[in-house]
């Protein structure tokens, strides 16, 4: 398990649009949290693969930002912004699977097709020939 440092962390609560009535017109209750990645002390490896999965979330700055504001309340968007959190870096913990290597369809798969294209050919041309005469 990898941690980050409460340091490198910083949170902002903003208003937020959505469900609240006329509360999300009073409280802040959207959050953004703001993870510094330089003073985030994350293995070379695992920050490179944390910057490939963050795309458009991490600044030219190196702060990766993620936004949260599902919830109603504040607490429970600060605890889904950690959760998001944690899950991206798990994901960027975790090795990169192997990669595929390339195969050929085996001779009898090819030939398979070949014989259901034919007969569905077949079944095609049927419809448009008419009915021999009786």
């Amino acid at each position: 398990m990898i941690a980050i440092p409460e340091a490198a962390i910083e949170e902002h609560f903003v208003r937020a649009s959505g469900p609240g009535g006329q509360n999300v017109n009073k409280v802040s209750t959207a959050v953004e949290l703001r993870v510094d990645l330089a003073r985030a002390d994350l293995p070379e490896r695992v920050a490179q693969r944390l910057a490939t999965l963050a795309g458009r979330r991490l600044t030219a700055g190196g702060v990766l930002v993620i936004q949260a504001n599902r919830h109603r309340s504040q607490d429970r968007n600060r605890t889904e912004a950690r959760e998001r959190l944690a899950d991206l870096l798990a994901r960027a913990a975790a090795p990169p699977p192997p990669p595929r290597r390339p195969t050929k369809p085996t001779r009898g798969s090819q030939e398979r097709r070949l014989e259901g294209k034919a007969k569905r050919a077949g079944v095609k041309r049927m419809r448009g020939e008419k009915p021999a005469p009786d």
